[in-house]
């Protein structure tokens, strides 16, 4: 059996991927960007493991004996699921294995945010702190989580842990269904109207599709509080960047905290880049997910539906 790791990086090279190897001949590249460089590649692979790399038509034509695109992600949007499925190859992903991560990343967003964290922490590094007559400063006024409203679009695994937490921390939850169809009774679901109007936090942990494109847009920041701040932890393109850097230029909102972007990495001239002051900005390279237990578990779920496919098994297929 002939393994080609695309993205060997995507996991970390302090993450071993050394237990593949039980499954026959691993070739590893560190990233893999192009299609030509993935149809090369690929051409005498029999399991193909990827991230981000394009699995299609125009990258799968001259690899014959592809039988599996394993993820090394919970997304598959990279994958041509229509044309897998007329080749017979199949695709598995992984599931549930940064939930605790990106859960904790959305609070340490929020809580640096919320509390004014980079502002204080300079004050006394700078040496301000050192030089005042009195024992504390609070300059800039910073608030509880208690008793506030936290908004949550996308009540998946992520969402839920996210609602819990909130929850002891004793905020309200509510959320909003891009579907429609959550079967969630534990938190009081809204329209988008009011998830917009009366979240206090609100985080985004939903897939990206037609329907969440865009779903945080310049008419939707109008609606929000001006008090509110805004933390993306899903897809970079469930808010439109443009619209965000206007609304959190004209005090629309308060703050934002963005682990992802619409482009990734983020050009270095895109007006979010003149945004210097971390109170009103945070954003981070999209990292939320990353964790060393996390990227472990990844490479460990990619082995374990790689063992259930040789075995005949249909294990977390999104094509089968």
């Amino acid at each position: 059996m002939k393994i080609v790791i695309l993205e060997r990086n995507s996991v970390g090279e302090d993450v071993s991927v050394a237990c593949l190897s039980d499954f026959g001949q691993v070739t590893a590249y560190g990233n893999t960007v192009t299609a030509e460089e993935v149809r090369d590649r690929v051409r005498d692979a029999d399991i193909v493991i990827a991230n981000k790399s394009p699995m299609c038509e125009a990258t799968l034509k001259d690899a014959p004996n592809v039988k599996l695109i394993c993820e090394f992600a919970t997304g598959y949007d990279n994958c041509d699921l229509a044309y897998c499925n007329a080749r017979g190859i199949k695709v598995a992903n992984v599931r549930d294995y940064c939930t605790a991560m990106v859960a904790q990343h959305t609070f340490t967003m929020a809580l640096a945010l919320s509390q004014k964290l980079f502002h204080y922490d300079t004050y006394v590094k700078s040496g301000a702190y050192s030089a005042q007559d009195r024992f504390s400063n609070f300059d800039i006024p910073f608030y509880e989580l208690e008793g506030k409203t936290w908004g949550i679009v996308g009540m998946g695994n992520i969402g839920r842990r996210v609602a819990k937490i909130a929850a002891a921390f004793g905020c309200r939850v509510i959320f909003y269904s891009i579907t429609g169809k959550s079967t969630c009774t534990e938190y009081c679901q809204v329209d988008k109207e009011m998830l917009l109007s009366e979240s206090d936090f609100l985080s985004l942990h939903c897939p990206l599709s037609e329907l969440s494109r865009h779903f945080i847009d310049a008419a939707a920041l109008e609606c929000m509080k001006n008090t509110a701040v805004l933390l993306n932890v899903a897809r970079g393109a469930v808010v439109d960047n443009m619209a965000l850097y206007q609304a959190l230029m004209e005090g629309k909102i308060a703050a934002a905290g963005l682990d992802v972007l619409e482009k990734e990495p983020l050009d270095a001239a895109h007006p979010l880049c003149s945004i210097r002051d971390s109170n009103r900005l945070l954003v981070t390279p999209h990292l939320a997910w990353a964790s060393v237990e996390a990227r472990t578990r990844c490479v460990q779920e990619a082995y374990r539906n790689i063992e259930a496919f040789l075995q005949g098994g249909a294990r977390n297929l999104v094509v089968s």
